[in-house]
């Protein structure tokens, strides 16, 4: 009995290998996730100011305040849209520049989507607060609720939407650093950072955080795919 030998291109298991091989390549190739981490931190830094500025707040004699954060509202439905538009397009036309397609179309389907939740979110809790005005002697907010309106917030969307990312990308390291920032989003996590000088100040310290950490995580994005090259 004799045996052929097998041409080493024609070996079923190393062309498996360079198929996975040619696979992650591609995959990798279609990573520009650093784009999508510094247009949202930019557009989370610019939101600061328009908040600031545009937050309305109303004490009364007995301590009791009413805020409307009506620039929050009107900002990030728009601003939220337009950054998703930038990614998606900005996506395109680098991942083509190293001749493959771009898997972000559901990123930015999901990520418009939830800026429509936003929008409907904040028509609802602006009726809410008209009709249920909060006090010195209303009752503190349940905690899920809290949960549930950070979860709805830009930077909670945000952190949702990167979890679509992560999986169109299959890319662990971006569900990791998701992860990471969810936690500190929905917790929150303010590393000890709290200021009461006015009610708008005590937005400041979660939407700082929020943007830092967008903006760091482009950094390091960007990086490890430098150091790939």
């Amino acid at each position: 009995m004799t045996a052929d030998s097998v041409p080493a291109g024609a070996d079923p298991r190393r062309l498996l290998s360079e198929v996975r091989t040619l696979s992650r390549r591609v995959r990798t190739d279609q990573r520009v996730t650093w784009v999508a981490l510094l247009v949202l931190a930019i557009a989370t830094f610019a939101a600061i100011p328009v908040d600031w500025f545009a937050t309305q707040v109303d004490c009364t004699a007995d301590g009791a305040c009413r805020f409307d954060r009506l620039g929050t509202m009107v900002f990030w439905p728009p601003a939220l849209l337009l950054s998703y538009g930038i990614i998606a397009v900005v996506y395109v036309r680098i991942a083509r520049s190293r001749g493959v397609d771009a898997r972000v179309l559901p990123y930015a389907i999901t990520g418009a989507v939830l800026a429509g939740v936003f929008a409907v979110a904040c028509v609802w809790v602006r009726m809410y607060l008209a009709s249920h005005p909060v006090t010195a002697d209303s009752p503190p907010t349940a905690g899920w609720i809290l949960l549930l309106d950070r979860l709805v917030a830009p930077a909670g969307t945000i952190g949702i939407s990167l979890l679509v990312l992560a999986w169109l990308e299959r890319n662990p390291a971006l569900l990791a650093y998701t992860v990471g920032y969810l936690t500190i989003v929905l917790v929150p996590i303010t590393f000890g950072w709290r200021m009461h000088s006015s009610v708008q100040a005590e937005f400041l310290p979660p939407q700082v955080i929020s943007g830092t950490l967008l903006l760091l995580g482009a950094a390091g994005f960007a990086l490890a795919r430098r150091r790939r090259r």
